[in-house]
């Protein structure tokens, strides 16, 4: 029987009108394909997520996964914990994302107990958390909103607890910045993605995923209270940080 996921398709033809990217039914479809052809390291990162999760999560707390799409980074973390009475509390405000991991979480057969919420981050509460995950999820939020959810998330956090942060990421300087994009476009191609595809979606992205730099993500973690941030991983433009209060 043949598992591979639908190819992602979405921007291989010419759109008469190209209108901002969202997480709706036809991405939702596709997303799979789209995030490992797309984002350089991805499963990687999704494995480390594990591991770190496994490391720093506590008997009887809270695993959030804000912006879980369709819970790569959950369920890395639900098959790897081990600690009594944890909950993997899985967030996204895309209805057609938590609509198909509710899918995907009846066939798995982990034993850790796992909520989905169909709900937008800044509206959720976050308590009794050991681990807290925002993979690719920052980005598409409003900047003048960034700051109150990761204030808000620090304050959820038990002591010694951690916050992994996957980000895609912007440079200061135009040259490097221009360097980055390209060779993130050329990964796209050698994924075979055509120059069409990429321009279109490049164009969708426009006013939604607003990167920051490295140094903006570092800075803001280390206001906003945690004793220790550093970088854990990246590929290309694409890089992912912990955090631990």
């Amino acid at each position: 029987m043949d598992t591979k996921p639908p190819q992602d398709k979405i921007f291989a033809s010419p759109l008469s009108e190209l209108v901002d990217f969202s997480f709706d039914e036809n991405v939702v479809d596709v997303f799979p394909d789209m995030i490992n052809r797309s984002v350089p390291g991805y499963s990687t990162i999704i494995n480390l997520i594990g591991i770190i999760a496994q490391h720093y999560a506590k008997p009887a707390t809270h695993i959030y996964d804000l912006g879980c799409s369709l819970g790569a980074a959950s369920l890395s973390m639900r098959h790897r914990l081990t600690e009594d009475n944890c909950k993997i509390i899985s967030v996204d405000n895309a209805e057609a994302m938590i609509e198909r991991l509710n899918k995907i979480v009846q066939r798995d057969n982990s034993k850790t107990p796992m909520q989905t919420l169909c709900a937008d981050i800044n509206d959720v509460t976050i308590s009794n958390a050991s681990v807290i995950v925002m993979n690719y999820t920052l980005q598409f939020i409003p900047l003048e909103k960034r700051q109150a959810i990761l204030s808000k998330i620090y304050d959820g956090l038990n002591q010694g607890g951690c916050f992994i942060l996957s980000e895609k990421l912007a440079y200061p300087a135009e040259q490097e910045n221009e360097m980055l994009i390209d060779l993130h476009h050329a990964f796209k191609k050698a994924n075979g993605y055509s120059d069409l595809e990429i321009a279109q979606k490049r164009s969708a992205l426009e006013n939604v995923l607003i990167p920051e730099t490295k140094e903006t993500h570092l800075q803001r973690l280390k206001e906003t209270g945690f004793s220790q941030v550093f970088p854990i991983f990246q590929c290309l433009n694409f890089a992912s940080f912990i955090a631990v209060k």
